[in-house]
């Protein structure tokens, strides 16, 4: 399997499915298609119908059949479950399952101030601003109950332990993975149970190492770094 994904520096996107792929020790390629250069749609539309990254291939399995391609963070997820069902993709227990795709698929759908005032970006740390306004506290209110009531009814009871938010790391953790960076570089203040779980995740071996590649990327996007001031800078781009 080939995955294409954009600038690990800054695309949540792409974070997601990759990070689900390490983190559960499914074997993929990877190509890195950077954003915002003067070939880079052209070169995502030979790979994706959307022209967006991340997208999934993989090779036909018999003659005639033609590869198989999936595009959409959530949909590549669902594939990835159907082929590997004993990787825990999503959670053995039914209700949990549909509880983390309910909550993968409202983090999909929503958290839009956050996202849209918080870009990812893993190469700084953002002196903390108290003028973010009100909608985004909202979602940092609605992630901070999300994380709490999963972990209590699900994820301290999982038959799978750990950490995570059903106990081992699911495609529902994934899905929220670049949230939490985002909560982490912005310094936004979170509760203790909040911030434990975010520390979970910063630590998780896949997310060091997808974050060691990033600060490792010689491309910058400039949008990506203004408006804020960075009081940490780890990368030298």
């Amino acid at each position: 399997m080939h995955l294409f994904i954009a600038n690990k520096l800054y695309s949540s996107w792409s974070l997601r499915p990759w990070i689900l792929m390490m983190a559960l020790d499914i074997p993929f390629e990877e190509t890195v298609i950077p954003m915002y250069f003067p070939d880079s749609k052209a070169r995502m539309l030979d790979v994706s119908p959307a022209g967006k990254m991340p997208c999934l291939i993989v090779p036909e399995a018999r003659p005639g059949d033609g590869d198989v391609k999936v595009w959409e963070s959530l949909a590549i997820m669902e594939y990835l479950h159907e082929r590997f069902p004993d990787k825990g993709v999503w959670p053995k227990e039914p209700a949990a399952r549909a509880h983390a795709r309910s909550i993968a698929n409202e983090m999909h759908a929503g958290f839009q101030a956050l996202r849209q005032a918080c870009p990812m970006n893993l190469a700084k740390r953002f002196q903390p601003r108290d003028d973010l306004g009100s909608d985004v506290a909202d979602n940092v209110r609605r992630l901070e109950g999300i994380w709490a009531e999963t972990r209590v009814r699900f994820g301290e009871k999982s038959a799978s332990p750990g950490p995570f938010l059903y106990g081992a790391f699911s495609a529902a953790d994934a899905m929220y993975a670049p949230v939490v960076t985002r909560l982490d570089t912005y310094q936004i203040p979170v509760s203790p149970a909040a911030r434990r779980y975010m520390d979970t995740v910063l630590g998780s071996q896949a997310f060091v190492m997808w974050r060691t590649q990033a600060l490792a990327e010689p491309w910058s996007v400039a949008h990506y770094e203004v408006g804020w001031t960075a009081t940490e800078v780890f990368h030298n781009v």
